[in-house]
């Protein structure tokens, strides 16, 4: 398959990658980083745990997994708007938790107002623009408390 673009020449900060690594159980992880994007004006509609699902239906074996769908409504009232609705494919800005090693939980996000804006679907650059510079700084704020824990 050929790319319009060189993934290679795509930076983390290109689309909003953010790292942080916990030093807790899993579920501890879960409900500190649940409250922590929910202290910082996201609300959490959507949780799974694909790990437990694949585990169940393929007997995968893996790992503690977790996805938060972090949404903040007024920034995906704005999005969908500054789009023409198409941002919503790529709905919730989900937070993953995944366990390391016992006692060890990364915690990963990537920025669906970055991508979106690489993949120009947006029809309004100038809105969009400020969309992701407030939810850039949301989530570094969040981001900022989880390592300060």
């Amino acid at each position: 398959m050929n790319l319009p673009i060189d993934p290679a020449a795509v930076r983390g900060d290109d689309y909003g990658e953010k790292r942080a690594t916990l030093e807790m159980d899993h579920e501890d992880a879960v409900e500190h980083v649940r409250e922590t994007f929910t202290d910082h004006g996201f609300g959490v509609p959507v949780e799974f745990s694909p790990s437990d699902l694949l585990n169940e239906k393929v007997d995968a074996g893996r790992d503690p997994y977790y996805v938060l769908g972090a949404c903040n409504p007024r920034m995906a009232d704005r999005a969908l708007d500054a789009t023409d609705g198409r941002i919503g494919a790529l709905f919730a800005c989900n937070v993953v938790i995944w366990e390391e090693e016992p006692g060890v939980q990364t915690v990963y996000h990537v920025s669906i107002m970055r991508i979106a804006r690489l993949l120009g679907i947006d029809t309004d650059e100038e809105e969009m623009d400020a969309i992701v510079e407030e939810t850039g700084e949301m989530v570094d704020a969040a981001y900022d408390d989880l390592d300060s824990s």
